[in-house]
């Protein structure tokens, strides 16, 4: 395999931080940028000593990070940029979090959309650009209603969040059109693991099983989701950065789907704690889908990509992570913190 060099967009976020993390263990030279410093440790796998799954260590000699926001700081971004010269860029960045997109539309949009293009009308000028990784989201096609479904560009988006995600795959989809842009698109449903944001439903609800707090199910945790591990999508990403054709789209999912109030019982047998004495049913958040199920058939066929771990395989591990991190994770907060 060809060493290249990666620009991770976004490195601080759970998946951007894995990613890094995969991209070192195979020998790249990565530079990784977000818009605040570097988080606590314990969220920056790349930062471990403590080896996850069995996968041997990152090598954090060949990362180099700098704090740049995209929103505000395109130009600093634009002479890295130029100063690396990377081959590779793998986005992650993105205002994420849907309920309070609602709130704060115009900041989701500017993120998500404005900001974007801006970097994007730079980039395609870029010669030694190879290939760009627009990590997306399942959430452009609205509610999959059950079924399993295939990539494609038919979005009906129900958030603001989701209509932003939209935009830009769109707009994306027009640069590599009129100018052969080497956009890979990746959408993955409902990813989790180790260093995860504890807002997240598996390590928040092992923070409640493990503090005895209470926490809230939204709509009774009916909606329909299917889980894949950390480890097994930043695998297909890496591959996929190198391997993709530009202009192609590819799911990356389990095939094993389970309701939120599933889970959430799944998590408290696995600790040991009951579950009617900690959970609070509440009001469905505005816009919600009732399934995001995504097939995957294209990346195995095309790609020989699996996933290897299985949800009660993932859980045991954030669990083990969740348990060795305990006296840094009570003192940090559990909710989500939106950052202008």
């Amino acid at each position: 395999m060809k060493i290249s060099k990666v620009l991770v967009l976004g490195s601080n976020s759970f998946s951007g931080s894995h990613f890094v993390a995969e991209a070192l263990r195979s020998g790249h030279n990565v530079w990784g940028v977000s818009r605040s410093v570097e988080p606590n440790e314990v969220f920056l796998p790349y930062r471990w000593s403590h080896s996850s799954s069995g996968l041997p260590l990152a090598n954090s000699e060949n990362f180099v990070f700098k704090a740049i926001d995209l929103n505000e700081q395109l130009p600093e971004l634009l002479t890295l940029i130029d100063s690396v010269q990377p081959q590779i860029v793998v986005n992650f960045v993105a205002q994420g979090m849907v309920a309070e997109s609602w709130l704060n539309p115009t900041h989701w949009y500017r993120t998500n959309v404005l900001s974007q293009v801006a970097l994007h009308d730079q980039l395609r000028q870029k010669s030694f650009l190879e290939k760009y990784v627009h990590v997306t989201t399942p959430e452009v096609y609205g509610s999959s209603d059950g079924s399993w479904i295939k990539e494609h560009i038919n979005f009906t988006p129900s958030t603001p969040y989701a209509v932003s995600r939209a935009a830009c795959d769109l707009h994306l989809l027009s640069f590599y059109r009129a100018y052969n842009f080497p956009v890979v698109f990746t959408r993955a449903a409902n990813v989790y693991g180790p260093g995860q944001q504890l807002y997240r439903i598996i390590p928040r609800t092992f923070l409640t099983a493990k503090s005895g707090k209470s926490m809230q199910l939204h709509g009774g945790g009916h909606s329909v989701r299917a889980f894949i591990h950390i480890h097994d999508v930043v695998r297909a990403t890496l591959q996929l950065a190198l391997e993709a054709e530009p202009g192609t789209t590819w799911h990356l999912s389990s095939n094993e789907a389970l309701s939120i109030k599933q889970l959430v019982e799944k998590i408290f047998a696995l600790t040991e704690t009951d579950f009617e004495s900690l959970v609070e049913v509440c009001s469905d958040r505005l816009g919600k889908d009732q399934s995001y199920l995504l097939d995957s058939t294209a990346v195995r066929k095309i790609h020989g990509w699996t996933d290897y771990l299985s949800l009660n395989e993932g859980l045991r591990e954030t669990m083990d992570w969740v348990d060795r991190n305990w006296k840094t994770l009570r003192t940090l907060p559990w909710s989500y913190q939106h950052k202008l």
